[in-house]
């Protein structure tokens, strides 16, 4: 009888403190999210391997994953892109994998972020690490990993304080602890770089309201990004333009649909873009020796006029309509051909 009424007052008060932080922290302006890490990622990559030859995956780097929104590619084409992009990555990793590992021959569309897309072929530099650590992932993850997944996604999307988000807005007890301010430690130079996108199961994801509406949030993203690139790598034309265009053959001659496609930049990144990777030295040229079909957002006045509330990314709002309009634009170009024909 003890041991039962010790479990039970066990039980209420686990269930008062859970209760007591999860509100706690709704509190503070969280709420549930997913996190977009390897798992989900591994996830949609696994999804491939069942695809037809009229769907759609989507490869590039962030500017893929906020700009192209896959309830309004579906509302026009009747196929749900899978995406597979990835924040802060070079893109020929994945395209790569798909190429050499998968049969599928339906479409791939790959983003071109010119300071990632151009940025190396070296295996064990940032951008090519970022997305070929998830590819691998993909093929070692064990069944453990899998279940501990599966499991975890109810209480992603049902509990704030679930949230695995790392740096500063990172809520969980490894994060919390890695805040506090111990004798001389020394701090991290880095600006404060806060969340400022949400995803759903399929990784469809968006900018966040405050980003888009907040300007002093938006800043504090800036700030980031002024930090990394103030003194950006040199691209590496040739070598990654050869790796792509190898790859672009062999996907195309086993009758593969590729497209490439650079997103909106403004401000200083469209600035730091131009200078250091010009368009005709860079985007001409990759889509001269690729020969595949490419889109550039500059090129069209239902494109070009988006701005970036962080210099890099669209709003959600504004990703629904350049996602719309730019369907809209490849439809009528022939370069979509799983369309539907109603």
């Amino acid at each position: 009888m003890k041991l039962k009424r010790s479990l039970i007052i066990a039980l209420a008060i686990f269930i008062v403190g859970i209760t007591a932080w999860e509100f706690f922290w709704r509190s503070e302006g969280f709420y549930p999210t997913l996190d977009d890490n390897e798992a989900l990622w591994a996830v949609q990559r696994n999804r491939v391997e069942t695809l037809s030859e009229n769907d759609v995956v989507l490869t590039g780097s962030s500017r893929v994953l906020f700009d192209i929104q896959l309830n309004e590619w579906e509302k026009i084409t009747g196929r749900r892109p899978l995406q597979l992009a990835i924040p802060g990555s070079s893109p020929l990793p994945v395209f790569h994998d798909i190429v050499e590992k998968t049969d599928f021959k339906g479409t791939v569309l790959v983003g071109v972020t010119p300071g990632l897309f151009f940025s190396t072929t070296n295996p064990k530099a940032e951008p090519w690490d970022a997305a070929q650590s998830k590819v691998n992932y993909f093929y070692k993850r064990t069944y453990a990993q899998k279940l501990n997944h599966l499991l975890s996604i109810p209480l992603q999307q049902n509990l704030a304080f679930i949230s695995d988000v790392s740096g500063v807005d990172g809520i969980n007890l490894k994060q919390l602890i890695k805040k506090i301010n111990i004798g001389s430690r020394v701090a991290n130079p880095m600006p404060p770089f806060h969340e400022f996108s949400d995803s759903d199961i399929e990784r469809n994801t968006k900018m966040t309201l405050r980003t888009s509406q907040d300007t002093a949030y938006a800043n504090t993203v800036k700030k980031v990004w002024k930090f990394f690139d103030k003194n950006p790598e040199p691209p590496q034309k040739d070598s990654t333009i050869t790796y792509f265009s190898n790859d672009a053959k062999k996907f195309m001659a086993r009758g593969g649909n590729l497209i490439l496609l650079r997103n909106v930049s403004t401000g200083f990144y469209k600035e730091l873009e131009s200078k250091i990777t010009p368009r005709a030295e860079f985007w001409d040229d990759l889509v001269k020796q690729s020969k595949v079909k490419a889109y550039h957002y500059a090129d069209y006045d239902q494109l070009k006029d988006f701005d970036c509330p962080e210099w890099s990314h669209l709003s959600a709002k504004d990703a629904t309509t350049y996602t719309t309009e730019l369907v809209k634009i490849m439809k009528a170009d022939g370069a979509l051909p799983h369309l539907k024909t109603n």
